[in-house]
């Protein structure tokens, strides 16, 4: 029988979320149950400490357990979640970082779903391993980027936290992926942000880049073209210096975070 958690408050689900290990535990049993011993597998942290986590979350209300024999099996609550979403994201988060030089190297349309493109030079086996494969990612983008399993973080120069996984790959063609960041706000998993990065043969040669993301609102639209533009434009800037490893390739410098309000 699995077993039911009471109804908790706005509180204890925050101070259950405050620690990254937990996020990254809800996340990782939000769309499927799984046993306690697959869950530590995935964590450089000691048994007790994945137990202890566990427990935070059940007695919060943001996981039920599962008995099956002498196993444990976990599995996130997303009711638990809700109302929590609106209070979060507040008029903070959204806000657009000026002074990003690469924005202007990008072409940018705006609809429901913000279309962000870019033509680079590089072909398109090279141009899709830069987003797949870490070492070149971190490379061009200026930042350390982790990226295993699919699961794939990076914090930019300003303090951001980005940090998803790819839910769908399909090899020089199509990365679909799901993605959040931590900046001001505790994040909340489950509801992630949806983008589409396609690729393309150029006709002059080199690779066509188009990224197809999701929007709810003007406010988020805004918010995206800018980070998409920061993305793309990176990538223009930096992909052939980051295949060629006799390339000098610097990371970016930390810096304090500016923005403009949006209204």
């Amino acid at each position: 029988m699995a077993e039911q958690n009471p109804r908790t408050d706005l509180d204890t689900v925050l101070r259950a979320l405050r620690t990254r290990a937990r996020r990254e535990i809800l996340t990782l049993v939000w769309d499927r149950e799984r046993p306690a011993g697959e869950i530590a597998a995935a964590f450089s942290l000691s048994p007790a400490t994945i137990s202890e986590h566990l427990r935070v979350l059940r007695e919060a209300g943001l996981l039920e357990m599962t008995r099956v024999g002498t196993s444990r099996r976990y599995r996130a609550r997303p009711e638990a979640l809700m109302g929590v979403h609106g209070l979060l994201d507040g008029p903070s988060k959204w806000q657009t970082a000026d002074a990003i030089e690469e924005r202007r190297l990008a072409q940018i349309t705006t609809g429901r779903v913000v279309l962000a493109r870019v033509e680079v030079p590089t072909d398109r086996a090279t141009t899709f391993a830069a987003f797949t494969d870490p070492i070149l990612y971190s490379r061009w983008l200026g930042v350390p980027v982790s990226l295993d399993e699919g699961r794939f973080s990076a914090t930019m120069e300003w303090g951001t936290e980005v940090r998803g996984r790819y839910e769908l790959v399909v090899p020089t063609q199509l990365i679909v992926m799901s993605w959040d960041f931590d900046d001001d706000n505790v994040p909340v998993p489950g509801r992630p942000l949806t983008a589409y990065l396609r690729l393309f043969d150029a006709p002059a040669g080199g690779t066509h880049v188009e990224v197809h993301q999701l929007v709810n609102t003007l406010e988020h639209a805004a918010f995206m073209d800018a980070a998409w533009g920061l993305v793309l434009g990176r990538l223009k800037q930096g992909v052939t210096a980051a295949t060629d490893p006799k390339a000098r390739v610097l990371n970016r410098p930390p810096r304090p975070k500016r923005h403009n309000r949006l209204t």
